[in-house]
């Protein structure tokens, strides 16, 4: 019988436990699963790179959000499957987070093309022993709320570049405008000359940014 390998990463370790606990006790016709753990960053990372130099894990499970926020060099679980796609390209991936909104979904999706992705408030027993099925065979795994965003998106005729989607994203989580070049490479009017477009385009030209934002969510932008 085949063992396949799983890394899961999450920094919150009773979360991991669960999956392990969950994907090892499940009964697979055709192999048995071993789920190796890790908390942060830097640990999973280092143990993706040990699998690349000896043995291959054949699914990583990522977290989005892996850093405190005092950390000085906050990295997340995108960067860490940015990473393992160059060293591990055979791996699946699969992002596992609470985190639901288009903004960051779509921007996984792009960045790092994953072979699953699935909001935690969704994950039980039934969801997990689908997805291992759906990524071993014919990925990607998606759950529900998922691909309500993907659809949202989908189903937009706005273009907008990474700029727009940033600067929508950090005023939607509370970030002053005065503020926001610390998150965006723009000058300050810059910034200020692109809230003024978004507005246009959003159909919000002459209401405050609470309008401008709700808009943006209707239209499956964060």
């Amino acid at each position: 019988m085949k063992t396949l390998r799983i890394l899961a990463v999450d920094d919150h370790e009773m979360t991991t436990i669960g999956y392990k606990y969950i994907l090892e006790d499940i009964d697979f016709a055709d192999y048995k699963i071993l789920v190796d753990m890790a908390k942060t960053f830097e640990t999973g990372k280092r143990k993706i790179e040990e699998s690349a130099r000896s043995f291959r894990y054949d699914i990583l499970l990522l977290d989005i959000q892996l850093s405190g926020p005092d950390d000085p060099q906050p990295f997340t679980g995108e960067d860490l499957g940015i990473m393992a796609r160059k060293l591990v390209p055979e791996s699946k991936i699969v992002f596992m987070s609470s985190f639901s909104d288009s903004y960051r979904i779509n921007s996984i999706l792009k960045n790092v093309n994953p072979d699953g992705y699935m909001v935690k408030t969704e994950i039980d027993q039934k969801s997990m022993e689908a997805m291992i099925h759906m990524v071993t065979t014919t990925p990607p795994y998606y759950t529900q709320k998922v691909l309500a965003a993907i659809r949202r998106k989908m189903s937009n005729d706005i273009s907008l570049d990474d700029n727009d989607k940033k600067i929508l994203y950090h005023l939607s989580i509370g970030t002053k405008t005065k503020d926001l070049g610390d998150h965006i490479n723009l000058s300050q009017a810059g910034i200020e000359n692109r809230k003024r477009q978004l507005k246009t385009i959003f159909g919000v030209d002459k209401q405050n940014d609470q309008a401008l934002i709700i808009q943006a969510k209707n239209r499956g932008f964060i």
